[in-house]
């Protein structure tokens, strides 16, 4: 062939392939988000006689045998009050507001450093989301995440948001001056700092517990935490600073080994 029709081909091809591959990338969001969203629960507490009776604290996701349900610990810390026979628990969501469905659940497993819980529910298994290796994300990386931005309000409908780890930061900086330091700064300092994931995508009250997951394969690389990570890592700021973060999936896969 004539090297200038050679060249042609070969810009022609290049072309084409660039207008392919985001069309490609969109294909494998589009099933991934459908795989993943039969894994995504809503987690709150149950009582008959209130209006209404599921009580919205945040975002849950189904892993191991399919009858254990990750979140964020700062999810499920406030008690349940038995006396109104109040219950934890997980809304299961449907096609419908009306079809989704409530099953009780108990606190497992619960990790204090990563603001991590672990909660087990009887019944069925549910389709669960596998762990990927977290340790091989970098800055750039293209993410989904999936739960409930201010699911009181909005219900229990998940929702999608994509974007890319930004930066791989240290959990807690140390601060140049004593009055920045608060007991849980210190806490934190003194226990040890970890890498988290800073993401470009923004979260919402709701969004904590939320997997974050890779866009080909759905394997969770880290669990969206709003209150812990700030708390900690911003605690200087007199103002929040809209950035989301992800505790990284390693420490989930701790946790679920401690609790066997």
């Amino acid at each position: 062939m004539i090297p200038g029709r050679v060249a042609l081909v070969a810009a022609c091809v290049a072309f084409v392939q660039g207008l392919t591959v985001p069309g490609a990338v969109a294909g494998d969001a589009i099933g991934t988000i459908e795989r993943v969203k039969g894994s995504i629960v809503a987690v709150g507490t149950y009582e008959r006689t209130r209006a209404p009776p599921f009580q919205f604290r945040g975002t849950g996701f189904v892993v191991g045998d399919g009858t254990l349900i990750a979140t964020n610990a700062h999810v499920v810390a406030s008690q349940v009050d038995p006396a109104r026979r109040e219950v934890l628990g997980i809304l299961v969501p449907g096609a419908q507001p009306g079809d989704a469905q409530f099953r009780e659940a108990r606190q497992l497993a619960v990790d204090p450093d990563s603001d991590l819980a672990l909660l087990a529910i009887g019944g069925a298994p549910m389709p669960a989301m596998r762990i990927g290796d977290s340790d091989g994300v970098r800055a750039g990386q293209e993410i989904l995440f999936t739960g409930f931005p201010i699911g009181a309000v909005l219900g229990p409908y998940p929702a999608t948001h994509r974007g890319m780890v930004a930066a791989i930061t240290p959990l807690a900086i140390p601060q140049g001056q004593a009055r920045s330091l608060d007991p849980k700064l210190i806490r934190r300092l003194t226990a040890g700092s970890y890498p988290v994931f800073q993401l470009d995508a923004t979260a919402y009250p709701g969004n904590s517990g939320s997997p974050v997951y890779d866009v080909a394969t759905g394997e969770v690389l880290g669990i969206v935490n709003m209150v812990f990570v700030k708390g900690t890592k911003e605690t200087a700021l007199t103002q929040p600073s809209g950035i989301t973060y992800a505790i990284p999936a390693k420490h989930l896969q701790e946790l679920m080994r401690k609790s066997r």
